[in-house]
């Protein structure tokens, strides 16, 4: 995917979905110093991990309480994935349809079972969305 253009100031910029027959999943390392990146879960993932790892994101759960996200792609490296990240330095999980609004996940991403057209969010810092806006469908 490639941004065209300067963004407006205050607005996220919208990216345009590749044609996934599946589920879209966005992952936003901007706080760790790298960018945003999507991925297609193809097909019916089983939950939010299954879409994230199909999607050809890697993570790690923390020891103590498996199924908490410390890591996604081995960052941030520091964190030594034994206990639960702080409130203010953690992998936030969000969903969204496409091209609308992030909503913060109230379950985990081990429990929830996204839907095939749907698109999963994640960003690293104090439980702020996703940088982008949920990728919308391609235009036909």
């Amino acid at each position: 995917l490639a941004l065209v253009g300067t963004p407006l100031v205050g607005v996220p910029p919208v990216a345009r979905a590749a044609d996934c027959a599946g589920v879209t999943v966005v992952v936003d390392f901007g706080s760790l110093g790298g960018g945003v990146r999507t991925g297609c879960a193809a097909g019916d993932p089983a939950s939010g991990l299954a879409a994230l790892n199909a999607a050809g994101f890697g993570y790690t759960s923390t020891a103590r309480q498996p199924g908490f996200i410390c890591r996604i792609n081995g960052v941030p490296g520091d964190d030594p994935c034994v206990n639960a990240s702080p409130p203010t330095a953690y992998w936030g999980y969000w969903h969204a349809r496409p091209g609308g609004s992030w909503v913060y996940s109230d379950t985990s991403a081990g429990s929830h079972d996204p839907a095939p057209g749907t698109v999963e969010g994640w960003a690293f810092g104090s439980g702020q969305q996703p940088g982008i806006a949920p990728p919308a469908p391609p235009a036909p």
